[in-house]
């Protein structure tokens, strides 16, 4: 699917905790300058109202009709049906709100929510890193391509999302992608965003250098600190990125295994990726050990970092060889290595969410 053409608009939004940030989409790309509104998340009603004035301010802009109302919207939520459960971050989101039929009463517009781990990817699977990578294998001249992806969002938490064969996979319950409930290979008490996430990062720093977590600095301030462009403890600075790398690498085996494609990961924490990102590749090619005390490949891809020149060249050349059909002069090409690209987004998480919410509003629409 390529949208980047299409002469339909969809209003979006960014929905956090604090602010709600409303503008609309055509052709891949925002049409208007954002209108940001606080998301009064303690009081229903005042919350409701900022959501009708913020599309109500975006639509009034507009040349044209919208074709739908399309955002990202936190959970747990019945999302086919636009139904918002009991939020941890919006407080006043309690027995179940019926947000999207209230909006397309409002603006008699189809509206599509979804969670933002889902539309991350699915942005990265129509604009972002799967055509980018699949452009650079077209550049060599090799054959393969891929057509699935797993998205990770790596900040103030650890979200996934799914896309298979060009499709966003959500699942029965609209929960499919829960990658920050895997277990934490570090603490098998805990679940993985624990530790992959900005408070994991932050307090294995604050152990690491042996200091109170309120005093313990920002992960931003945590990367300076380990590439030296900051004064700290360089050593816990690494081994705080180390600890998080670890835990985020062996759930993102434990996911990718299942769905074998390419992995991209967005988020607050994705600047630091020049610290951690070499960990977290070490860890999906890691082993595992038999009874017998024979190691053996825990992936059975090859995982290659491809913000690395020198790995990215051994992705794209891969390992081709002629080789003969049986009985017969005739010859076939064959790559027998398995290969598995992980990379950091280039388009940004906020515009990854926002295509991939624009997208989905239009492949659901047909047309």
């Amino acid at each position: 699917m390529n949208y980047s053409s299409d002469k339909r608009t969809v209003m979006t939004l960014d929905a956090g905790g604090t602010n709600f940030v409303f503008t609309a989409i055509k052709g891949n790309e925002p049409v208007l300058d954002e209108v940001t509104l606080s998301s009064n998340a303690d009081n229903l009603d005042r919350c409701m109202a900022t959501l009708v004035e913020g599309f109500t301010s975006v639509r009034s802009r507009l040349k044209e009709k919208p074709a739908a109302i399309s955002f990202a919207f936190p959970g747990p939520a019945d999302y086919p049906n636009g139904i918002i459960g009991d939020l941890p971050n919006l407080p006043a989101f309690r027995g179940g709100v019926a947000l999207g039929p209230m909006l397309e009463e409002k603006f008699g517009l189809p509206v599509f929510i979804n969670n933002d781990g889902d539309l991350y990817a699915y942005g990265e699977a129509i604009a972002g890193f799967l055509p980018h990578v699949n452009g650079l294998l077209e550049k060599a001249g090799k054959p393969k391509r891929y057509k699935n992806l797993l998205g990770l969002t790596l900040g103030t938490g650890f979200g996934a999302g799914i896309v298979r064969d060009g499709n966003l996979f959500t699942g029965d319950n609209s929960i499919a992608g829960e990658i920050w409930l895997l277990r934490d290979k570090l603490d098998p008490t805990m679940n993985v965003e624990e530790h992959a996430s900005i408070r994991g990062v932050r307090r294995a720093y604050s152990r690491e250098d042996n200091i109170r977590l309120e005093e313990t600095p920002e992960p931003k301030d945590i990367y300076e600190i380990a590439i030296g462009k900051r004064s700290g403890n360089k050593r816990a600075a690494i081994a705080a990125f180390r600890e998080m790398a670890e835990a985020a690498g062996d759930a993102i085996s434990n996911a990718i295994t299942l769905i074998d494609g390419l992995v991209i990961i967005g988020g607050g924490l994705a600047g630091a990726s020049s610290v951690f990102l070499p960990f977290l590749v070490e860890e999906m090619n890691s082993t595992f050990t038999s009874p017998d005390g024979k190691r053996f490949r825990r992936l059975s891809a090859q995982v290659y970092n491809l913000e690395d020149e020198g790995e990215l060249y051994k992705f794209l050349r891969g390992a081709t060889v002629e080789i003969p059909v049986y009985g017969s002069v005739r010859k076939v090409s064959y790559d027998p290595e398995m290969r598995i690209g992980v990379g950091v987004s280039r388009i940004g998480t906020s515009k990854a969410i926002a295509i991939g919410a624009y997208a989905f509003a239009l492949n659901s629409l047909g047309g």
